[in-house]
């Protein structure tokens, strides 16, 4: 199926660039975190944000109006979890992860590498993207919530007050 008709791809081009409009007026209404990967629930709303796009560009079934209130709806919730979570301790731990510490010191935690479903060859590769030829060096390298690794350097690494808290239960590094 090459090509069905013109209509079809009048109603593509009307739709999308109505849509396409539509979105990125949400977007500037909503706010910068909409699109930030600061967590895995952000992402989520990053991805069903296009997906919810692509339907409303591709699905006849789809008006432009319900679509735009998807996306409406998609942004004003990941608003009130944003806000609701900033708020409330108990959701925040709920909607995002917490940092780890996987290398503290020069010295690898494999266990939580481990717990983390992360590789030493992994940790190692973020290690030497930064720079580092040797685990002595590094001060520290963290996990973030968005799934990134943070490298510091031992000359970096000062009192560590950047530090996330380690939780009761596991081993303690301050």
């Amino acid at each position: 199926m090459w090509f069905d008709s013109w209509s079809d791809v009048g109603r593509v081009l009307a739709v999308g660039a109505a849509a396409y409009v539509s979105l990125v007026a949400v977007l500037r209404v909503s706010g910068k975190r909409t699109l930030s990967q600061m967590n895995a629930f952000d992402f989520v709303v990053t991805v069903a944000l296009g997906s919810t796009l692509a339907t409303i560009l591709l699905s006849s079934d789809v008006s432009w109006v319900e679509g735009v209130t998807a996306l409406a709806l998609l942004a004003a919730l990941q608003l009130v979890v944003a806000w609701a979570s900033v708020r409330i301790p108990a959701l925040r731990r709920v909607v995002t992860s917490r940092p780890a510490i996987l290398v503290y010191r020069g010295e690898l935690r494999a266990d939580v590498v481990r717990a983390h479903r992360l590789s030493r060859s992994q940790v190692l590769q973020a290690v030497r993207s930064e720079g580092y030829g040797e685990l002595g060096r590094v001060g520290a390298v963290v996990l973030e919530p968005n799934g990134t690794l943070s490298v510091i350097g031992m000359d970096g690494l000062g009192s560590g007050d950047t530090l996330p808290r380690e939780d009761a239960g596991t081993s303690t590094i301050r």
